[in-house]
């Protein structure tokens, strides 16, 4: 289980998290506004993911991932949000699954020279009909959020470092984040620095730990109350696991 974000993150009271300001501002606010560009930000690689497997070609998911994220950023695309429904992640997916509903069934009148003719809406339905196929499409959406979530986490987690005039120590202890370092290395990277062998894995030890609270703190940008924060980072955690 990951521990409670501390307050040196930036986390601040859940009401001030991006997800519940985009629900109380509608994007109607300036502030509204600057929240929904850095969530739309943090998903747009889960998005384009998810169109990747969709349409099967990489430069056509990126334009449709586009098209959708100039939708949203234009206003009014979660007027009917409640705060209630919880995860941006969920919301977002079925938004965007929606857009490219209606793209498709766009595209199919066009090709039929603007006519709907019988059975446009049948195979508009008949892509979009959830099956193992769609599912896998979830899953890959859901993979590259969790991978997001970790690389944004890591990228604050760095720039923290730095600011506090740690850089150098981050990255020679960054490693042991992913399990790309072996325990026996200690003792030799202790040597190597010059560091008492208890003092570098107590520095290890407070790297985790920031790492699992700035992992924290970004999922709690995404949800509206501490217990939904609880159930995403099971399910994130499930994800990287293979469930």
């Amino acid at each position: 289980m990951l521990p409670q974000a501390n307050s040196q993150f930036g986390t601040g009271p859940f009401l001030t998290t991006r997800w519940t300001r985009v629900c109380l501002a509608k994007a109607d606010s300036e502030d509204g506004r600057r929240a929904l560009a850095d969530l739309c930000d943090a998903y747009y690689q889960p998005v384009i993911a998810f169109l990747r497997w969709e349409l099967r070609d990489t430069d056509a998911a990126r334009e449709m991932a586009h098209a959708f994220f100039a939708e949203v950023l234009s206003g009014g695309a979660f007027d009917t949000v409640d705060r209630e429904r919880g995860r941006f992640r969920s919301y977002l997916l079925g938004a965007v699954k929606h857009f490219l509903s209606r793209q498709r069934l766009l595209a199919s009148r066009q090709k039929r020279g603007g006519g709907m003719e019988h059975g446009t809406l049948e195979e508009v339905a008949v892509q979009n009909t959830p099956d193992s196929a769609h599912l896998s499409a979830d899953r890959s959406y859901d993979r590259q959020w969790a991978l997001t979530v970790l690389d944004r986490a890591l990228d604050a987690l760095q720039r923290d470092y730095e600011q506090r005039g740690k850089g150098l120590l981050f990255e020679v202890l960054h490693p042991w984040l992913n399990g790309d370092a072996e325990h026996g290395d200690q003792r030799a990277l202790s040597a190597r620095l010059g560091r008492n062998l208890n003092t570098l894995k107590a520095d290890i030890n407070r790297l985790r730990e920031r790492f699992r609270a700035q992992v924290r703190a970004e999922v709690a940008g995404t949800v509206s109350d501490g217990e939904s924060i609880t159930r995403e980072l099971e399910v994130l955690l499930a994800i990287l696991r293979g469930g």
